[in-house]
């Protein structure tokens, strides 16, 4: 039973490792026995009568398969994938798996598969001991992946964090002005991926009714962040 959910946003610091603190054991469902895993976790929830989305996806090989899943239509093709930055030596420094030659290979893969997908990513500017030339690596990724859906952040200090005490830290002036600029190259990407939707009709999710129009979203569209779908009345 779905009890009248329409969508179920599956969101974790890291939902590709689903299982893991469990060390992936395998527990039972209705007498069946299923590996605790996030694998077998889409293969459930892709048979309910409901939109699935994941969230934070980091980009280990895993993702993969989940791109393969996301094909068949059993949860929708949107996944949320923090690749917080392009430069290696940036991504090395936060301590992220992820380097940007390597996801333009895997993204171009993952699109081929799945050619109606849609990705979400977030970065980080600023981050200490990021040069020019590092900051332009990301935009070059950006005019190179197309994504769909992207996110910034001007790099701040969190409690505790080890970062606090790396060198090279910038002024939040230079953080903010590479913010800006971030989004600007995204916007110019976001305006040219609409437009490429117009004429299309899309399957939507009503959020709304109103007495002259109807708020809607796509698949494309997670609630309260992305866009939405407005069907006017007469």
């Amino acid at each position: 039973m779905t009890a009248g959910v329409s969508e179920l946003l599956g969101i974790s610091q890291d939902t590709g490792v689903y299982g893991r603190d469990l060390r992936y054991r395998t527990d039972f469902r209705n007498g069946r026995p299923l590996r605790t895993d996030i694998e077998t976790l889409v293969q459930i929830l892709g048979k309910l009568p409901v939109w699935v989305r994941l969230h934070y996806l980091h980009p280990y090989p895993r993702v993969d398969t989940l791109i393969s899943t996301m094909a068949t239509d059993r949860i929708l093709p949107y996944p949320d994938i923090p690749l917080q930055h392009a430069s290696p030596r940036i991504l090395e420094a936060m301590r992220r798996p992820a380097a940007g030659e390597w996801m333009l290979a895997r993204i171009a893969g993952w699109r081929k598969r799945c050619p109606e997908l849609v990705i979400r990513s977030t970065f980080i500017v600023g981050f200490p001991g990021e040069t020019e030339s590092n900051f332009e690596s990301l935009l070059e990724f950006l005019e190179v992946t197309r994504l769909d859906r992207v996110g910034g952040f001007a790099y701040s200090p969190v409690v505790g964090a080890a970062a606090n005490v790396l060198p090279d830290q910038l002024p939040q002036a230079l953080r903010e002005e590479r913010l800006a600029r971030l989004m600007a190259v995204q916007a110019a990407i976001s305006r040219e991926k609409l437009q490429a939707r117009v004429g299309r009709r899309p399957t939507v999710l009503v959020d709304e009714v109103a007495a002259d129009q109807v708020i809607a979203r796509s698949y494309a569209d997670v609630p309260e962040i992305d866009s939405t779908v407005i069907i006017l009345g007469p």
